[in-house]
Order: structure tokens, then C-alpha cells, then sequence
């Protein structure tokens, strides 16, 4: 039996929970376009954003340690890849919809530079000399909604709106963390948020730990590594290798999170009332939450990395030297516009077209053009 799209669109209704976004209920798209045969709208979305450039080029683009570092860090494009994994997982246990979390977790840095988020505070510094400003949730939005051209009749990716709403509204530690929305935004995109907080939280542990740059004893005195160690002990025994023992932990921190995350959801959903979508876009919180407990233990964890981690004289080395080459090469195409690519001489401000253009660069390839135009 083949399963037409309005099959699967009938099994979602089955077996998605009320307040759940339903893949034949999408506001649609900006261009309109006749449905596939096969495929649910998130699916199709899926798939070109995984079939783009700017997704294709993440591989290149730093996370914490700048691309090409080590063999086994994270990039930007395993880092987007453990988010979608992760925000999928969650979305199969509260009965959400899973293609719409995992588009949105794949599509929400596509708008990052390169060199991390010294990168962003760097082409954020020099958009504001002309009176703008760069927020790479906003690029990623212009990422798919414009930059990206592969239809004939429109530019951008032309994604269902709901994915646009997530990407405009996406919110973590990092990310937008001042800004205050006035309407939450579906329960899929707060799944995605809190996805990406477990899982830089967690692998930025694990690429600190192979670095040498924070040690093991350290985390060690952590309430949440601790309960981690318990919990991975009594599945695993006490007699693991270092390297085993410290992916168990962090697993099993990941599990906690996401336990703690679901439980916490499901008496939102109870407390407040929430039996519709509706519901959640007039609720004035946050209904996938961390419990205040948890909050309190991954706190901890945070502030240590920032200090030890984030902030060590290791990475800012490297991100420093960055985010100096972006502002260099940004003030270098302000007095030789010709020198940008013929493609990027566009009928926009000067200014955006190069933020445009440097924010989609990797590093590997903002560092050559810095080599070739102005360290010749």
C-alpha cells in the first residue's frame, strides 16, 4: 500500500494530540503552489532546507571551536542535526508534530555566520554604524524567504508559515533571550528552543571535555553530573573507560532534561488548560518548560562553561581573530563595493548586500577572502 498525502494526513489527525499542528490545517505558504501527492507540507520543507546551499555550507561554520579545529568537534551542521534528533524526540512523546519541529530545528541557524556568535556581535557592531542591526534568527528568516533561489517564479525557499514563525520566534539562552514575544508561538517551535538549549548544553560539554580546556574533576561537582552518574551507573555498571563513561553522563543528562522537559509540559497542558492550538498561541507563557528545579541545576552547568568554556583564553583566541577579519572585510567592501561578486551586486542597500554576503560565507572561506584582499 502506498501511503498518498492524504493518508498521512489522516493518520496525523489520528494520532496527534488537539493542541498539535496538523499538517493539513497550515496557513499556507507565501506563494501559493499545489500540494504534493506524496509528501505532508513540513515534509516538503524539510527536504529544501536540507537540499540548500546555505544548509550544505553549516558543515563549515563554527559552533564553539572554528571549523576544521578537530575531526570530532561540533559544527554548526552537527549541532542542527543533534537538535533536530532531539526536539523529534520530545515531539513523539507530548504528540506534537514531529516533521514541523525537526524543519524548523533544521532551518533555525541557517542565517549564523561564521565564527559563532562572536561573528554575529561582529556584523552586528558594524550594521549598527548605518543605523541597522544583524540578528541571525532574523538571517536565517531572510535565508529562506529571499537569499536562497532555486524556483523560477519566486526567490527563497517558500517554507509553510508556521516554520517561519518558529525561526522568527526562536528563543534560548543565546538567542533572543531579552525579547519579549507577546503571543507564544506554537508548541512545536517552543519544543525546538528548548531543543537547542539540551543540546549545546550537552555536546558543548562533551567538545570541552575532548579539548582539555575544562576538566573532568570539575563537572564532577555538579548536582546534575551527579545525578547523571547515578542514573548511568545503574545501567551500566562502574567499570567504564573514561571515553565511556563520560558519553554515558552525557546521555544521561540528555534523558533527564528531556524527562524533566515532558513532565513539565504535561502539567502545563493540565494546569492551563490547553486543548487547542488556539490555547497555546493566547497563553501568556511558556508551556514546554524546564521545572524550576531544573533550571536551577542546568544554571550551574552554564555559567561554568561560560566562564571555563566559552570565555577561555583557548576559543576567544581564535574567535577574536575572527570576528576581526569580519569587520575588516565588511569595512573593505563598504570602499570597494565592485569587489563583491557579480551575483551579489544587487538592487539592495550596500550595506545589506555585504552582511548578506559575509554572514553566508564558512570560515574556511571568509578567511581565504580576507587572505586574498587585504592580508595579499
Amino acid at each position: 500500500m502506498i501511503f498518498t498525502r492524504e493518508k498521512l494526513e489522516e493518520l496525523e489527525k489520528q494520532s496527534l494530540m488537539p493542541y498539535a499542528i496538523l499538517s493539513k490545517e497550515s496557513i499556507g505558504r507565501k506563494y501559493k503552489e499545489p500540494e504534493d501527492e506524496y509528501r505532508l507540507c513540513f515534509q516538503k520543507d524539510k527536504e529544501r532546507v536540507i537540499h540548500s546551499k546555505a544548509f550544505r555550507r553549516l558543515d563549515k561554520k563554527t559552533q564553539v571551536f572554528i571549523s576544521g579545529t578537530g575531526d570530532h568537534y561540533r559544527t554548526r551542521l552537527t549541532h542542527t542535526l543533534e537538535v533536530a534528533q532531539i526536539a523529534r524526540s520530545i515531539a513523539r512523546m507530548l504528540g506534537l508534530n514531529e516533521d514541523l519541529c525537526e524543519v524548523i530545528a533544521l532551518s533555525h541557524d541557517l542565517g549564523h555566520p561564521p565564527f559563532g556568535h562572536t561573528g554575529e556581535e561582529a556584523l552586528n557592531e558594524v550594521m549598527q554604524e548605518f543605523g541597522l542591526h544583524f540578528e541571525h534568527n532574523e538571517q536565517s528568516k531572510r535565508v529562506v524567504d529571499t537569499l536562497e533561489k532555486s524556483h523560477p517564479k519566486y526567490n527563497g525557499l517558500n517554507l509553510s508559515l508556521e516554520v517561519i514563525a518558529g525561526l522568527l520566534k526562536h528563543q534560548t539562552a543565546f538567542d533572543q533571550a531579552n525579547v519579549n514575544f507577546e503571543v507564544s508561538p506554537h508548541l512545536e517551535a517552543q519544543v525546538v528552543n528548548m531543543a537547542d538549549e539540551i543540546a549545546y548544553t550537552n555536546h558543548d560539554i562533551d567538545d570541552g571535555l575532548r579539548s582539555g580546556i575544562i576538566n573532568l574533576d570539575d563537572l564532577k561537582s555538579f548536582d546534575l553530573w551527579k545525578e547523571a552518574e547515578t542514573f548511568a551507573y545503574s545501567k551500566h555498571g562502574h567499570n567504564l573507560s573514561e571515553k565511556v563513561y563520560i558519553s554515558r553522563i552525557v546521555s544521561s543528562i540528555i534523558k533527564l532534561m528531556i524527562k524533566d522537559l515532558c513532565e513539565v509540559c504535561e502539567h502545563n497542558i493540565k494546569k492551563f488548560g490547553i486543548n487547542s492550538i488556539s490555547d497555546v498561541k493566547s497563553a501568556k507563557l511558556k508551556i514546554v518548560t524546564f521545572s524550576s528545579r531544573m533550571q536551577h541545576l542546568i544554571k550551574e552547568i552554564r555559567e561554568f562553561l561560560y566562564e571555563n568554556f566559552y570565555y577561555s583564553p583557548d576559543i576567544q583566541e581564535f574567535t577574536q581573530k575572527g570576528k576581526r577579519k569580519i569587520i575588516e572585510l565588511f569595512g573593505f567592501f563598504v570602499d570597494s563595493p565592485k569587489s563583491l561578486p557579480l551575483q551579489w551586486t544587487k538592487d539592495e542597500e550596500t550595506p545589506i548586500l555585504i552582511k548578506d554576503y559575509i554572514a553566508g560565507m564558512t570560515d574556511n572561506y571568509l578567511i581565504s577572502e580576507y587572505m586574498r584582499l587585504i592580508n595579499k
